[in-house]
């Protein structure tokens, strides 16, 4: 058996990125803080002073638009509902043959 002190651990040279060890990470509500990492500065959307579950505050985190996007798509949907409601009672309206009304069901 071999002790701890018999285990030698050795790092392969020239394949590893380079260390930094106070690389600054800067988030989008102006709060910054040093870390270690292999980028020496990094840029985040959200950090523990403004991140919603550690401050209690309830916002709405909007990466890239995705709320609008989501809205945008309901007011289609409801705007091209209605139309098609439209189209269907305008088509009731007139009297029909068996086969447009057939044709409407399809």
């Amino acid at each position: 058996m071999s002790s701890k002190s018999d285990i030698i651990t050795t790092v392969k040279a020239k394949i590893h990125p380079e260390w930094y060890p106070k690389a600054k990470v800067v988030c989008a509500c102006g709060h910054t803080f040093t870390v270690g990492s292999t980028k020496p500065e990094i840029h985040v959307d959200l950090c523990s002073a403004c991140h919603p579950f550690f401050t209690g505050q309830m916002k709405f985190v909007d990466t890239q638009g995705r709320v609008e996007r989501f809205q945008q798509k309901q007011k289609f949907a409801a705007a091209a509902n209605f139309q098609k409601k439209q189209k269907l009672a305008q088509a009731q309206e007139k009297t029909q043959t068996l086969r447009e009304m057939l044709h409407l069901e399809k």
